[in-house]
């Protein structure tokens, strides 16, 4: 329901024609053939940019009518967009195809043109909302479900709905206290909406009403009403929640992993890619840090650890070792300010995060990811899994070298319970929410926090 009608529009007419138009009329200005290769090029980028903007949750931002932040996700999206044009281009050797100049307008000048084409389509749908051309809806169970849709389709104007009130067969002290206007009870929907000519009927009734909402349907039979059965799935803490089928039989993902399917090939290519260059630009200090601490504390210089991995699977982690002992028991007691255990040269590649670089070569090896959970001690996981709930959903995805909730503070030790919690639910808001540009967005973050050394010990 989110895509009708304008998101649709964008989707799929408006920013693919913007796309292609562009490209025609920079050809023809600059007195080139709009040939195969340009059209080749226009519905690639189509397609890119649908990916991307759908991954940044662009046209979530459109409807939140939030005019600078729909300025830098088109920004922000768009630099990808291009950047992944660029590598196809000189990759596949058909960069060598088209005019630099046109190439250049066009980059430049779509972003913009996108975004007034965006704004001016605003304010004839608001102008359209004044006017009344709005679709009839009524909700079938006066729940917190369905005051749940109310507050959606009041929050997106673009829905272009109006909800004239709720049914419900329970007696009115019994409802929710918020509830606008009672119009009736199940039994006398039909008839309403047959003489108000109703557009949308939304029922969030329980499964266990199953007998009412079956010869509800059957009287709404003769009437013209889109009617739509909202699952009762919210009473569950989601986590990439999604329609799915077994064998043609549908079923609903309560809790899962962001990275099926294609997200998974996207996730581990990046993580490739990344790490790969990373260790091959930090080799050399990596070799410095590595003589250093062995010649200023007796041990390894390789300090292993055994953590939770990827479906509280058990994997060795990597870290140059910061301490004078290796603790990887039933007991592990974290890193404190001014720990005794630390060694100078601990401190100091503590202090600035050196002492993860060895977990790229985790990643490489498939048992992390540069970005997701991160991963504690198997005698701390046993701990908190018994205290915090949903702790080892975290688990559902690879541990990261970093995570969202280190970017929001939550870097270092977590002395009290309160800290921990607070990091598991950015971490589980990490899984609803993933994409690539969340990832790029929290390595950036990530560096900016490094050098300001917060919360490092």
């Amino acid at each position: 329901m989110n895509d009708i009608p304008l998101v649709t529009f964008f989707k799929r007419l408006l920013d693919p024609l913007l796309i292609l138009g562009l490209l025609y009329i920079f050809t023809a200005v600059n007195k080139q053939p709009f040939n195969g290769y340009y059209l080749i090029l226009a519905l690639l980028t189509y397609f890119v940019s649908s990916h991307v903007y759908e991954q940044i949750n662009l046209y979530r931002t459109w409807r939140s009518g939030k005019v600078i932040a729909y300025i830098r996700d088109i920004a922000f999206g768009w630099v990808i967009v291009v950047g992944v044009i660029v590598i196809i281009g000189y990759a596949s050797d058909i960069a060598v195809q088209y005019d630099e100049k046109v190439l250049v307008q066009w980059a430049i000048v779509a972003p913009i043109i996108i975004f007034f084409s965006h704004m001016l389509i605003r304010k004839i749908a608001s102008d359209l909302h004044k006017n009344g051309a709005l679709r009839s809806v009524i909700i079938v169970g006066a729940n917190d479900l369905g005051h749940r849709i109310v507050e959606r389709i009041n929050d997106d104007p673009y829905l272009f709905m109006e909800v004239k009130g709720f049914f419900d067969d329970r007696e009115v002290a019994r409802l929710h206290q918020d509830t606008p206007r009672l119009l009736g009870r199940v039994a006398d929907i039909a008839a309403y909406a047959r003489k108000h000519n109703v557009d949308i009927i939304f029922v969030s009734l329980p499964i266990s009403a199953q007998p009412r909402i079956t010869k509800m349907f059957d009287e709404l039979q003769d009437t013209t009403a889109s009617i739509y059965f909202v699952p009762d799935i919210y009473i569950f803490d989601l986590v990439q929640a999604r329609f799915d089928d077994v064998g043609g039989v549908p079923v609903v993902a309560i809790c899962e992993t962001p990275f099926t399917g294609y997200n998974t090939l996207v996730k581990r290519a990046s993580d490739l890619v990344l790490a790969t260059l990373i260790l091959l630009l930090l080799l050399p200090l990596m070799l410095l840090i590595a003589l250093a601490v062995k010649c200023t504390s007796p041990g390894n210089v390789i300090f292993k650890q055994r953590r939770y991995g990827l479906n509280g699977e058990e994997i060795t982690v990597y870290k140059f070792r910061s301490m004078t002992v290796s603790e990887d028991g039933h007991q592990v007691v974290q890193a404190q300010k001014d720990d005794f255990r630390v060694t100078k040269v601990g401190a100091f590649l503590r202090k600035t995060s050196l002492d993860e670089l060895p977990q790229f070569i985790n990643v490489l090896q498939g048992r992390m990811s540069i970005v997701g959970p991160r991963p504690h001690a198997v005698a701390h996981n046993e701990q908190y899994r018994k205290l915090i709930k949903g702790y080892m959903l975290r688990h559902k995805v690879k541990p990261g070298i970093t995570g969202w909730a280190q970017i929001n503070g939550l870097r270092g030790e977590t002395d009290r319970l309160e800290k921990m919690k607070e990091r598991v639910e950015y971490d589980l808001d990490y899984l609803r929410n993933w994409s690539l540009p969340l990832d790029l967005w929290i390595i950036f973050r990530t560096v900016i926090v490094v050098l300001k050394r917060e919360n490092a010990y």
